[in-house]
Formats: C-alpha cells, sequence, structure tokens
C-alpha cells in the first residue's frame, strides 16, 4: 500500500515519508501552538477578557517573593 502511494504520489519513498510524517506532526501540534474559536466562541472568549483583572492577594504575595533561582 505504501509503495502504491509512493507511485501515485510521483515521488521518493523518503519524500514521500518526511512529507506525510510532517503533516502528521503538524496536526498532532495544531492545538499546543494555535487554536480557532466559532463566532460564538470568539464573543465569549471577548467578553471574558474584557472584564477587569482581579486583585489576588495570594498570587500578589508569591510574585513578590524572591525566586529561589536567583543565586
Amino acid at each position: 500500500m505504501i509503495d502504491r502511494a509512493v507511485t501515485a504520489s510521483g515521488t521518493s519513498l523518503t519524500s514521500f515519508v518526511v512529507t506525510n510524517l510532517t503533516v502528521a506532526a503538524q496536526q498532532v501540534l495544531a492545538d499546543r501552538s494555535e487554536f480557532t474559536l466559532g463566532p460564538e466562541a470568539q464573543r465569549a472568549w471577548e467578553e471574558i477578557n474584557r472584564r477587569p483583572a482581579r486583585d489576588l492577594p495570594g498570587l500578589r504575595k508569591l510574585m513578590q517573593r524572591a525566586s529561589p533561582f536567583d543565586e
């Protein structure tokens, strides 16, 4: 089957494999690098992002601590 697909594509086996593995890798990683929203989800996302930031005292205190990696 693979040999037939290589022949049908008119490429070498190496080129066929690299091209198709690249496409498969892009599909696997797509949701880790970008995402798209439909119109309703986009409106909800924009609504959430228009809200003012909440004050989180615990987070503020944590961020004011010295980093354990600074030495």
